[in-house]
């Protein structure tokens, strides 16, 4: 089958350009103006006064499946992120039961490929059933097809077990993505300690817990050569230990999510849990310094930490016994776009670099993240001029535990391809 995109503004090598695409069998074939004759195609897509981009990457997502999967599914998750423009996700490990052990993981695998409609990288745990101190087989744990290993939900918190799975991914020569959380320092806090905790009557959290566990990693990662990940970099003091670490040559990547850019804990505008996240939201100076850290390389990427949860467990009148967690595949790109490319303090092609190029590069996804021949026609193109209000019923996961409800945005998906075939399209269209 072969599809022209025709008439879009796309992001090509870093750089907005206006060109057609032609898909044939699923994959990019050519990249130009006038490429064949529109009545030669068997479907041809009008992309005029839209983005044409590489299909989003995100590298930190929670689907919930197996074991969880009244919050999501990879079914639903995987639509969701399609309806966010994203192609390629990295799903996370706290599922029921962990996937420990090859046999897991390649049940995991095959589940994903089999009911996700965007291509789902799956994490190992780092360690056997993402507790303790025992190490996964980082060897077959990779064998079985894991493309990163990451305890998330939960901080390492020894030092020897950290060092020990540091070397474990470093001679696999696999990407350690950590959660970043001292327990002994959240003091039973559930958002960020500090003045508007305490007008919520709310117990706080330090936010040293984060920073103190990012310091020990990343002395760590210096002595073992791993390629150490941060997720969601939430404050000042975690950026500057970041900056000074790729000074000193560490192999350190890390991510922001956008509710950490977008939002502070000025923000919160009552005890509402749709508010609680890990980490929690920061004061503002911490949420300049991430911006900061985004623009000038020391944090790589955007990441959205998509959590979906049951509205049981997100009740909106009291953060105490809350779960943690927003969701964010379908509002990550619209957000940033309204609130940061328009006023001017991101570029789109900055944007877009760190929503595809650079998670896909970092994390060895080879046939993602680009707009080139020869790869998947993994393609979003969004709608940039036209508005729309962000609603429930407009959600395709089944949590709906967002913050952002309500807002309105410009840079709704239009349509999202995955191996040349309908993954999520606004007007409903099918392949």
């Amino acid at each position: 089958m072969r599809m022209l995109i025709k008439g879009g503004r796309c992001f090509v090598d870093g750089r907005l350009i206006d060109t057609d695409v032609l898909i044939k069998d699923g994959k990019i074939q050519a990249l130009g103006k006038n490429l064949v004759a529109e009545d030669s195609v068997d479907k041809l897509i009008d992309a005029s006064g839209k983005l044409v981009a590489p299909g989003l990457v995100d590298v930190h997502v929670h689907f919930r499946d197996p074991g969880l999967t009244y919050k999501e599914t990879v079914e639903t998750g995987s639509k969701a992120a399609a309806h966010g423009g994203f192609t390629t996700v990295g799903a996370m490990p706290n599922v029921d039961p962990v996937p420990d052990t090859p046999e897991k993981m390649r049940q995991m695998i095959k589940h994903n490929q089999q009911t996700g409609v965007v291509h789902v990288a799956q994490y190992s745990s780092v360690t056997v059933n993402r507790q303790g101190d025992q190490p996964v087989d980082f060897q077959a744990m990779k064998d079985a097809g894991a493309f990163a290993f990451s305890n998330d939900g939960s901080g390492i918190q020894t030092a020897g077990t950290m060092y020990r799975a540091m070397e474990g991914a470093a001679k696999v020569g696999l990407p350690l993505a950590a959660h970043v959380e001292d327990n002994s320092l959240l003091f039973g806090g559930v958002m960020t300690a500090g003045k508007r905790a305490e007008e919520l009557g709310l117990p706080g959290a330090p936010s040293v817990s984060e920073s103190a566990q990012v310091a020990r990693d990343l002395v760590l990662a210096k002595v073992t050569g791993v390629h150490y990940h941060i997720c969601h970099v939430s404050t000042k003091e975690s950026v500057e230990l970041v900056r000074l670490a790729k000074k000193e040559g560490v192999n350190v990547t890390c991510e922001v999510t956008p509710h950490h850019l977008l939002l502070a804990d000025k923000d919160i505008p009552a005890n509402n849990s749709y508010f609680k996240m890990n980490p929690p939201l920061r004061h503002e100076e911490d949420r300049q310094a991430v911006i900061e850290g985004l623009l000038d390389g020391t944090i790589d990427m955007i990441a959205t930490d998509h959590a979906p949860h049951s509205r049981k467990e997100k009740p909106q009148d009291d953060m105490r016994g809350a779960a943690n967690g927003i969701t964010g595949s379908e509002t990550a790109f619209e957000m940033l776009y309204t609130k940061f490319v328009r006023p001017g303090i991101f570029s789109l092609a900055q944007l877009l670099n760190w929503l595809s190029a650079v998670p896909a590069e970092e994390f060895g996804l080879d046939q993602a993240g680009h707009l080139e021949p020869g790869k998947p026609a993994d393609i979003a193109i969004f709608d940039l001029n036209t508005e729309r209000k962000i609603t429930e019923d407009s959600y395709l996961s089944k949590g709906v535990n967002s913050p952002f409800t309500g807002q309105r945005v410009y840079g709704t998906t239009d349509l999202t391809l995955v191996d040349g075939k309908v993954a999520y399209s606004r007007n409903g269209e099918e392949e």
